[in-house]
Order: structure tokens, then sequence, then C-alpha cells
């Protein structure tokens, strides 16, 4: 089956290449086909995987520190949003490299498999990131791994240093981003997201705990 290029074209507006479309799709089909074997993503959105996640991760290249050379994911599962940033850091011919935390050995081998047959520049850890001290990142995107309150107090105990944090937000993200600032200060701003009315991305700077 052919690539539907109009499906891509929302991505247009973060000066993403026709090539690395193909690029995104290759990765779409091993997905796919591994998430036959194993459980990657929800079987209930295999029809709409372009928008519900490639589009998805994609919109997080607004928010990531492209002046650093290390971008960190924190549980990839299936390499989202790692892998698809890591595909277009390449199309940007941008030197960031990402480390992907990911504590499944399946999910991990999986992580790997697509790092070689892409030829990405990415490192997997197949590490519970929960017991890591002393890490060091630029960005660290996280997406569907732990609550923000979760998130918030893995960067305070295992993260010496990181320039900013992107969250992907769901239905309750409003509630969550209240709830935190009652126990956290941190200089945020939001960005709706571009799949979903209920949803939207939260970049955070200066994390200091009450």
């Amino acid at each position: 089956m052919g690539i539907n290029l109009y499906k891509y074209q929302i991505l247009d507006q973060f000066n993403v290449s026709r090539e690395t479309y193909y690029q995104l799709d290759y990765f779409k089909e091993l997905v796919l086909e591994k998430n036959k074997k194993i459980n990657l993503i929800s079987r209930k959105v295999i029809n709409n995987f372009i928008e519900r996640h490639i589009i998805d991760c994609a919109q997080v290249i607004d928010f990531i520190d492209l002046n650093n050379k290390i971008c960190t994911d924190l549980g990839s599962g299936a390499g989202l949003p790692g892998i698809v940033v890591a595909i277009i850091l390449r199309d940007k011919k941008n030197e960031t490299r990402m480390n992907l935390f990911e504590k499944s050995h399946r999910k991990s081998d999986f992580l790997r498999e697509i790092k070689e047959k892409l030829k990405l520049d990415v490192n997997v850890y197949e590490k519970d990131v929960f017991k890591e001290k002393n890490l060091n990142s630029g960005s660290v995107i996280v997406r569907a791994f732990k609550p923000l309150p979760t998130i918030l107090e893995i960067m305070e105990k295992n993260f010496i240093n990181f320039s900013n944090l992107v969250v992907f937000m769901g239905k309750n993200g409003k509630q969550l981003v209240e709830s935190s600032i009652k126990k956290w200060d941190f200089d945020y701003k939001k960005k709706r997201s571009i799949t979903s009315k209920d949803s939207f991305l939260i970049n955070i700077k200066n994390v200091k705990k009450k």
C-alpha cells in the first residue's frame, strides 16, 4: 500500500520535507507490524495512526531546545514521541541526540530495531527512570507516561539539569496543572493540540518544589 501524502501535509507547518513523510510512514508500518506480536499501541487507533500518533507527536518540535545536544523521552514505549522527533530532527539536519528511556525489554528491543532500520542517532536505555540518578538533558518530553505531579518529582529527584520539560496533557490536564501549582513553582506556556480540542502541550521551565 502506498503512502497517503495528504494525511501528512499538516506537518508542512513544521517545515517537514516530503522525504521525511516517507520515513515517518515507514516507522508507522513497523509499529503496526510489531503491534501484531506485542502491545505497543491501542488497536482502536490503528486506522487513525497518522493523526493520533505521528501528527500528535510531531507538534512537540516547537518546544524542543534545538541548541542542546540531548533530548530525552521518558517512557518511550513504541517511540512515541521520541522516534518521531528523531526523524524530524534529522530532516532539519539538527545534531540533537534522542535518549529514549523504556524499561520494558520487548519495547526496548523494538526501539533498537527501529534505530537500526531507520539509521537514527538515538540512545535506547532499557532502564527504569525512577531508579536513575544525575540525569542530564536539554529538553525532556513525556507523552502517555505518568501524571504531571509524578513527572515533576522525577525531574527534581533524578535530573541534575534540564532546559525544559514538555508534557502532553489530556482532558484532565487543566486540573493536573492547577494541583501541581499548589506544590511546585514553575514557569509554563501552553499550546493547544492540533489533533484534539480537549488536549494541549505544556512547556515547563524553572521547576522548584515549594
